[in-house]
């Protein structure tokens, strides 16, 4: 319903709600138009405005004079059980309290002040009387709580007072019973202010938080049994923004619950439409974001010399000093800013997340998208871009296909340069935001993107966090799009717009043509010193030609492939050599050199061995080289780019191809040889699979389908440690490798494994995934892989069990988070989620009840210690750090030892001593670490080996290196027997219903995230 008067200040509406505010239940209350709800109908104004807590039950969003007639404001007032507004208040409530039992509330009522004005216009001279603030109220109730949700747009509040009696008077926000019945006499009643008698504390309503989204605030205003309190979301923290020399990442300025039109229902009442719902095709506004301009700056690097900051440099750049401070400069052979270097001619990949919500046509509801995945792929020394984005559903793929600009950033960050000018990765690396305004023609549907770029990951990818809000012009399903050539102008390279025109042909064979305009601004840290952008034009123009758009509405993918070049905003004269053309056939993992006139030369990148049209990775077999260069996913052909429709071979832990093949399409397999090819007369009907082995005599392999393979290991100790698709094993016998019995235990191509722990007690080895991501386990004893955590996961690396307590703890890098699980990956809990960067690293000491971790963060690299639960988190090193990669920690010395990549050191401490001492200088570049009495053994990416140094004796004493030369990563110890100690989980779980957590002198038992059943209890660190 709405309030049209301010002669009709309130109006009672009856809930059909199980909702309590401080044990008064909310069956019916008065909505009024001075932005509270009462408990009753209020008295005269002169006995509430201005006072905190009045005299009667009240919520107050922002209490004051406040004036609706004439048109000026309105409120709207609703009851709500759809499942997309319930569902929203459950994110909101979840994410304020986060250690809660997550809910999800059954009914909602919304409340909303829109444009409200002070009821007599303010006389200072400030203009005032034209502001208008605007925020929203929703009660959310289930059977044993009832919560309120505060949302106050960005720039919803503009004044902060009205005039009550001829003074200006604060305007307040709360919750109070009112009076309240004594044996003698009445008295106050419980109450709770969100806002002081500060002008500032009601301004800071729509800039902080404790719901973890700026101007989002939410309360349990009432709980089972007693519902006789009120308690304030526990997230205080804004969401993450960018470092300062960021573009600042806005929310949406109005990120209300909207209304719709419901027609009459005995049942639900009316609702009428307000200016904030998503829009008709016929109206020209839009769903508008926050346009905030961007300020750009180039800010320097903290002052300092190369000495104490050379970790800040790629492993491919030098570090220089400058009088005023020191620069990093890619070496030759590489490209990029000093901080992220990448090979000359190499192909680059992306990936990432999309996260957003997009409205499509008419339609009232958005497409949510969760995080499904972005994946890009440049040849770099011709400028071909390609991009693909799975699980987009069928309502919105068609509509995404004009927007090119959604992969065209990598196709920028790598164009093929031309003569004097250089593309964005060779300026401003691998770190930076991008956000682009696309707005479509003629009805003006805006859609914002935003683009986080972090670097590069352990495999030197592009990663990417992507997000879409806003709306698109629906297009049908079986649609097609066609896109001519088009240029793009970047004003020293952190700007640009352009007009792209489009040919939509749809399915019942009719064209039309359309338009949109994009402008974009990319924001990004530079370095001051020296002369690294002097080079650097003032204008360049992006070329973007060859463009190919698809949707594959079987596989729900959508698809994108361009060609990209850099060079004069005139144009200039074209270029006849090859390698600014790109008609030049050398390797994809080539560079080409350009000679005299039409003369050139072709050179392996990096990494790679040939004659430069024909270039091998040193690490690749012929397998996995086939498998690269048909994962882009498109190819050009003669009619330009097309998706690749070959067969990716499937390739053995080892690299050489599989003796069995299958195409997922078709579902046929056949035999190969180990060259490849196909083995004629082996070829099935689908469903079904022939016996194959390779002719090396040797025994048929018996699986059905290829598959991961366990080889048991024989009794000892062993070291374990993951390269990309397998874990390998060294047997120790006296401290010693020995390394004739080294052998791959488990075989998983096409997966990237970061981190391996070892559960001693079942024989079970754990490790983290990326490729998935995955946290999977397997016994050394043989037997079937197990995958136990996929979901919510966005980049898991270190790993360690609690064999004790029989859990296992993670670290995840993109979600910047460690958490806790049953070792089956049941009743799990974050117990650490703020303040983390880069956390790597995490070794458990279940007797003491300790966790150790490291956390990398270029910035503030730090070693960090807390109860097992996750509690008196404090910081252990944060000095004289550079890349802690590696952590151990020995139960026999209780040692606890790093390796750091970047100050080239192993270092070891005892926690509660503080007794920091250097083990090893001069080591290259560590990942992984582990120890077994007085050895230490870690992995070294430079080396491509494991290398055991003897801790007394402060030298290295041994080196294993596999057959397969790539990167290793985590390593551990699996000991033959369990170290010897107990703590209170020992024993029936502690007396723990879930989760048993050690602490040092006693356990706390925690509830997961997300219980299955009511029935879990938690209690605090007990003795």
């Amino acid at each position: 319903q709405r309030l049209t008067s301010s002669f009709i200040a309130h109006s009672e509406a009856r809930l059909n709600i199980f909702c309590f505010l401080l044990n008064i239940p909310l069956g019916s209350t008065s909505i009024n138009t001075n932005g509270f709800v009462a408990t009753e109908e209020p008295p005269s104004e002169s006995t509430y405005l201005g006072k905190m807590p009045p005299s009667f039950g009240m919520i107050a969003a922002l209490h004051g004079d406040l004036d609706t007639s004439a048109g000026v404001g309105k409120v709207f007032f609703r009851q709500d059980s759809r499942a997309d507004v319930l569902r929203r208040a459950a994110e909101h409530i979840n994410r304020a309290f986060p250690y809660n039992d997550e809910v999800d509330p059954t009914h909602a009522v919304v409340v909303t002040w829109v444009d409200v004005a002070p009821h007599t216009p303010h006389t200072r001279g400030d203009g005032l009387e034209k502001k208008r603030n605007s925020f929203q109220l929703v009660l959310a109730s289930l059977q044993k709580a009832s919560y309120a949700i505060l949302l106050y747009a960005r720039d919803g509040v503009q004044f902060s007072s009205t005039l009550v009696q001829g003074s200006d008077v604060i305007m307040h926000g709360g919750f109070s019973k009112g009076l309240v019945p004594g044996f003698w006499f009445t008295s106050q009643g419980p109450y709770y202010r969100t806002t002081s008698d500060e002008e500032i504390s009601v301004r800071e309503l729509a800039e902080q938080t404790n719901s973890g989204q700026r101007g989002v605030w939410v309360y349990e205003i009432g709980t089972s049994p007693t519902f006789s309190d009120v308690s304030p979301g526990e997230v205080t923290d804004l969401p993450t923004e960018p470092p300062p020399f960021l573009a600042q990442t806005t929310e949406p300025s109005w990120p209300l619950y909207t209304g719709e039109q419901v027609k009459n229902d005995p049942e639900q009442i009316e609702i009428h439409s307000n200016q904030y719902q998503p829009l008709q095709p016929h109206d020209p506004e839009v769903v508008e974001l926050d346009e905030t301009e961007i300020n750009v700056d180039v800010f320097s690097y903290n002052f300092g010399t190369c000495s104490n900051n050379r970790n800040k440099c790629s492993q491919f750049a030098d570090c220089r000093d400058y009088s005023s401070g020191f620069c990093c400069h890619c070496r030759p052979g590489f490209y990029g800013n000093g901080i992220q270097c990448v090979a000359e001619g190499k192909p680059q990949r992306m990936n990432g997340k999309i996260h957003g919500r997009v409205f499509v046509g008419s339609s009232p509801y958005p497409v949510e998208l969760g995080g499904v995945d972005l994946h890009s792929y440049v040849v770099v020394n011709d400028g071909r871009s390609y991009v693909a984005i799975s699980d987009i559903p069928e309502t919105l793929g068609p509509s995404l296909l004009p927007l090119s600009v959604l992969g065209g950033v990598i196709g920028w960050a790598f164009a093929l340069e031309q003569p004097g000018y250089r593309n964005g990765f060779s300026v401003i690396g691998g770190e930076f935001t991008r956000e682009a305004e696309v707005t479509f023609m003629p009805w003006n549907e805006k859609l914002i993107i935003r683009q986080e770029f972090k670097g590069t990951d352990e495999l030197d990818h592009l990663v990417v966090k992507t997000t879409l809000e806003g709306k698109v012009p629906e297009m049908p399903l079986g649609s097609t799009v066609t896109m001519d050539p088009y240029a793009e102008i970047y004003q020293y390279v952190i700007t640009s717009s352009s007009t792209r025109e489009y040919k939509v042909n749809m399915p019942d064979g009719s064209t039309e043509t359309r338009t949109y305009q994009c402008r974009q601004t990319i924001t990004f840290q530079s370095c001051q010193h020296g002369d690294s952008l002097r080079d650097v034009k003032p204008s360049q123009m992006l070329s973007v030609d060859q463009v190919f758009v698809l949707y594959d509405v079987n596989n729900k993918i959508l698809r994108y492939a361009m060609s990209n070049k850099v060079g004069d905003v005139n144009g200039g004269e074209p270029e006849e050599n090859p390698c600014f053309t790109g008609r030049h056939g050398c390797d994809n993992n080539a560079v080409c050199r350009p000679g005299q006139g039409s003369q050139f030369t072709c050179e392996c990148a990096a990494g790679f061995l040939g004659n430069g049209r024909d270039c091998d990775d040193v690490h690749k077999s012929v397998c996995q080289q086939e498998r690269d260069s048909l994962l882009g996913g498109t190819v050009f052909g003669p009619r330009g780019p097309r998706p690749s429709e070959s067969h990716i071979p499937a390739c053995d832990g080892n690299g050489e191809y599989e003796p069995l093949q299958c195409d997922r399409r078709t579902g046929s397999c056949w035999c190969v040889d180990r060259n490849g090819v196909e083995v004629r007369g082996t070829r099935s009907a689908p469903g079904r699979t022939p016996m194959c082995i390779h002719d090396d005599g040797g025994p048929p392999d018996v699986r059905p389908t290829p598959r991961p393979d366990v080889d048991p290991l024989p009794p000892g100790t062993h070291l374990l440690f993951a390269q990309s698709g397998r874990i390998e094993h060294v047997p120790l016998e006296s401290y010693e490798m020995r390394k004739e019995g080294a052998k791959a235990v488990l075989h998983l191509p096409e997966r990237v494994i970061i981190g391996v722990a070892y559960d001693c007690v079942e024989k079970v080895v754990y490790w983290t995934d990326i490729t998935s991501p995955a946290i999977s386990k397997a016994s050394i004893q043989g037997g079937e892989p197990t995958t136990v955590i996929r979901t919510d996961l966005g980049s898991p690396e270190g790993i360690t069990v609690d064999h004790i307590g029989r859990t296992i703890f993670w670290t995840d890098s993109m979600k910047d988070r460690i958490e806790v699980a049953s070792l089956d990956g049941s009743r799990r809990r974050v117990i650490v989620d703020s303040d983390l960067i880069n956390p790597r690293a995490i070794v458990a000491d279940p007797v003491h009840g300790h966790l150790y971790w490291t956390d990398w963060n270029r910035e503030a690299p730090k070693i960090e210690t807390s109860y097992m639960d996750g509690s008196n988190r404090r910081v252990l090193v944060q000095n004289d750090l550079g890349l802690p990669n590696g952590l151990t920690y020995d139960f026999q010395s209780s040692l606890l030892c790093w390796a750091d990549a970047g100050t080239h050191k192993m270092e070891c401490m005892h926690p509660d001593r503080g007794d920091r001492t250097s083990v090893l200088e001069g080591i290259q570049y560590p990942f992984g670490i582990t120890s077994y009495g007085r050895k230490i053994f870690y992995t070294d990416w430079k080396r491509n080996a494991v290398v055991a140094m003897d801790r007394h004796s402060g030298r290295e004493s041994d080196e294993f290196q596999p057959a397969k030369q790539t990167k290793l990563y985590g390593i551990t110890s699996a000991y033959s027997q369990c170290p010897p100690g107990r703590n209170y989980c020992s024993v029936n779980n502690g007396g723990c219903t879930h989760l048993c957590l050690a602490t040092p002198n006693g356990r706390s038992c925690k509830c997961p995230n997300n219980p299955a059943t009511a029935a879990c209890v938690e209690r605090p660190a007990e003795y």
